[in-house]
């Protein structure tokens, strides 16, 4: 059994959080919102979120416990880019890409088989 959650618009690059993501693919829920409390970046906070999430969802939708799940899959994908600029030296225009991204992520039971 697999359950999903999916975030999507985080104001923040796809870069920035799959550095956070790869701290915590593959380990067991718990684990991995323990790891994502104490670490100091910024992405921790929404990739937390989705995994806890995706927790609830197997909990209330499927009757799966808590324990027994563990991260199967994290995908970062890119989201739309506000494109913004700022006023620059000798009358030019400095762009400013306004990254976004999606975080989805896929829970399965440890040891079913």
């Amino acid at each position: 059994m697999e359950v999903r959650a999916v975030a999507k618009y985080i104001r923040m690059s796809a870069h920035k959080v799959r550095l956070v993501a790869d701290l915590v693919r593959g380990q067991s829920v718990e684990e991995a919102l323990a790891v994502l409390r104490f670490a100091n970046k910024s992405a921790a906070k929404p990739v937390a979120k989705v995994i806890a999430s995706a927790a609830a969802n197997a909990e209330e939708n499927h009757g799966l416990s808590r324990s027994d799940l563990y991260v199967a899959q994290m995908m970062i994908d890119e989201g739309p880019t506000l494109r913004r600029g700022r006023a620059g030296a000798r009358g030019r225009h400095k762009p400013l890409l306004k990254r976004s991204s999606h975080i989805t992520v896929v829970l399965a039971e440890r040891g079913q088989a």
